[in-house]
This record gives C-alpha cells, sequence and structure tokens, in this order.
C-alpha cells in the first residue's frame, strides 16, 4: 500500500503542476477578451480567430484544472446525507461514487473522445468560421483532460483507503457552500 499510496501523492502534484496551466490559461483568456472588446469598440477590428482561442483557452482551463479540483475536494456533489454521515461515512460514500460513478464514466470519456481527436487531428479540421482555427488543439484537451481526471480518481480512491487503514492522514472534513 505505501508503494501505491507514494505513486497518488505523486500524482497530487503532477495535478497541481498541470493546474498551474489552467490558472494560467485564465489570465491569458482574460487578457484576449479584453483585448479582443478593446478593439472591437475601440478600433472597429475582429477576429474570429481571437475568439476561438477563448474557447481553446476554456477548454484546458475546465479539463486540465478538473484533477486539481478533485484531489482537492472541491468538485460539485450533492450533499443530501453525505454531510451528516458520522465518522468514516463520507470517506466510504466517497469510495464508492469513485468507483462506481466517476471512475467508469471518466474512462468512457477518455475512451470514446481518443479516437474522435484522431479523426480531427487526421483530417485537419478547420473551424467553419471564417478566419477560425484549426480544432484538434481544443479537441486534444479531451482525451487527455478525462484521463488525468481517471488517474486523480484513482489516487483518490487510494488515498481514502490508506486513511481507512491508518496510515495517510487526511481532512475529512465537508463543508457545505455556502448558497
Amino acid at each position: 500500500m505505501s508503494a501505491l499510496l507514494k505513486l497518488a501523492l505523486a500524482y497530487d502534484r503532477l495535478s497541481l503542476r498541470i493546474s498551474h496551466i489552467a490558472s494560467w490559461c485564465v489570465f491569458i483568456s482574460a487578457m484576449i477578451c479584453a483585448g479582443n472588446a478593446f478593439l472591437r469598440y475601440g478600433f472597429d477590428l475582429s477576429s474570429n480567430a481571437w475568439l476561438e482561442i477563448q474557447w481553446y483557452l476554456f477548454a484546458v482551463i475546465v479539463m486540465f484544472g478538473a484533477p486539481y479540483v478533485l484531489e482537492k475536494n472541491e468538485h460539485v456533489r450533492v450533499d443530501l446525507i453525505y454531510g451528516k454521515l458520522p465518522g468514516n461515512g463520507p470517506v466510504y460514500v466517497d469510495i464508492f461514487g469513485l468507483l462506481f460513478f466517476l471512475l467508469p464514466v471518466i474512462g468512457l470519456l477518455t475512451w470514446l473522445s481518443a479516437p474522435y481527436f484522431y479523426k480531427v487531428f487526421v483530417t485537419n479540421e478547420m473551424s467553419n468560421n471564417a478566419g477560425g482555427l484549426i480544432r484538434w488543439p481544443a479537441v486534444l484537451t479531451m482525451p487527455v483532460g478525462f484521463g488525468l481526471l481517471w488517474l486523480q480518481g484513482w489516487a483518490e480512491v487510494i488515498k481514502r483507503v490508506a486513511y481507512l487503514k491508518g496510515i495517510y492522514a487526511m481532512d475529512t472534513h465537508y463543508e457545505k457552500p455556502v448558497q
């Protein structure tokens, strides 16, 4: 178990590094958006490519940020009973949800998105918009992002099992979002 736990913690560090790419994409997207608005309304200049690059950056933000969000336990959940469970109850719910919902669905999405990326890459598919970009960089974020999320899901399972065995300390406190 200790080798698996080391692997899971190494993957946590990888997710953190990959999340920095997502963070920078937020900043770059905001700058492009501001620059695009300035050029459009200030100088009546516009380009579909600048709009599309924002969509591409958004794909990177979502797909590369998701593993980090899962690692930080900040993902969306339906909290009907989770926060009220005593002791290790939430950990068991997490393990069940990871094994029977997240991992199979994300594994399937990874498997389905890889051939789609390959098709878009081989055909060099372009946007239908005038001045649009090639699509494969945005489509590549799907199999890569889903694959990263799938690996982070396994890391979370390993850490929770290690927690239940008493060899890993983790914060199991869940705070309901204030709405």
